[in-house]
């Protein structure tokens, strides 16, 4: 028996399917496929969140020197009394991972494509466009939400054939 379904692609076909769903799955929550591509997809995007439950806390807070003075919600500089003196402060605090997070978020990276996250006003122009990133996300909120779960984070829905082919549609989504 196969140990994956070749969904009738080559293998470079195949893996960048797999990695553009997986990814999409993972930054909207749910997708719709077809249950061979769902089932595929559910091997991958749950493996990378057992790696994120397993490596959510492995990160210490580290305060570095900036280039750029630190800024308050007004975007306005921050200023600290030093000497009788007001100083901006070129200091901020960073969230340092440890090695084993590192290779986590690493191999996470070699699965998820890049993000960018466009504003629905302004679509199909680069202004306000930002990068969006998904190994953080997946390590803060899913890590999180999963944490005392034991597998099984994603849920297969069957909703129907599709018109065109008759092949099996479902909603896969993120328990």
């Amino acid at each position: 028996m196969a140990k994956y379904r070749k969904l009738g692609r080559t293998s470079s076909q195949r893996k960048a399917l797999l990695r553009n769903q997986v990814t999409a799955l993972l930054y909207n929550g749910r997708i719709v496929t077809t249950e061979a591509r769902a089932k595929e997809v559910r091997k991958v995007a749950e493996g990378l969140i057992a790696l994120a439950v397993k490596e959510k806390d492995n990160f210490e807070n580290v305060k570095v020197t900036a280039k750029v003075p630190r800024k308050d919600k007004d975007g306005k500089r921050v200023k600290e009394v030093v000497d009788g003196k007001k100083v901006t402060v070129y200091e901020k605090e960073i969230r340092k991972d440890l090695p084993s997070r590192l290779h986590a978020r690493r191999q996470m990276l070699k699965v998820l494509y890049p993000v960018t996250e466009v504003p629905t006003a302004a679509a199909g122009r680069k202004k306000n466009t930002k990068e969006v990133d998904l190994a953080a996300k997946i390590f803060d909120e899913y890590g999180a939400k999963y944490a005392n779960r034991n597998g099984g984070y994603t849920r297969i829905i069957k909703i129907g054939p599709r018109k065109g082919d008759a092949a099996m549609e479902v909603v896969l989504e993120l328990v």
